[in-house]
């Protein structure tokens, strides 16, 4: 069975920080390109990023480089969601996805206010 286990997310002030970890099982976490979409309250589904199976490519979103940075440890089937200068705009369940997708975690919440 293909779980997608997002950790992370919590409330943090503008300007902070926050890391987001999605922890795989049930397939061959290396032969996917994976992916962070995020939800903000009363919007559809918007892509943030996403990474090649080595880690060697990554993909962003406009407004997202140089803020976010993803990242990928094979060895562990974790992929990570690293979130700089937090805004407000960044509010949102972010959702890690599997593939083109064909899988998604549960989500994590993160709350961007003073």
């Amino acid at each position: 069975e293909v779980q997608l286990v997002e950790s992370g997310g919590d409330r943090v002030q503008p300007g902070g920080s926050l890391r987001l970890s999605c922890a795989t099982s049930g397939f061959t976490f290396d032969d996917y390109v994976m992916s962070w979409v995020r939800q903000a309250p009363g919007k559809g589904p918007a892509w943030v990023s996403s990474i090649s199976w080595d880690g060697r490519s990554t993909y962003y979103a406009d407004g997202m480089k140089g803020r976010f940075t993803i990242s990928r440890d094979n060895a562990k089937s974790t992929l990570y969601l690293q979130m700089n200068r937090l805004n407000a705009e960044d509010t949102a369940v972010y959702y890690c996805v599997k593939g083109l997708p064909d899988a998604w975690g549960q989500g994590t919440q993160v709350n961007v206010s003073s």
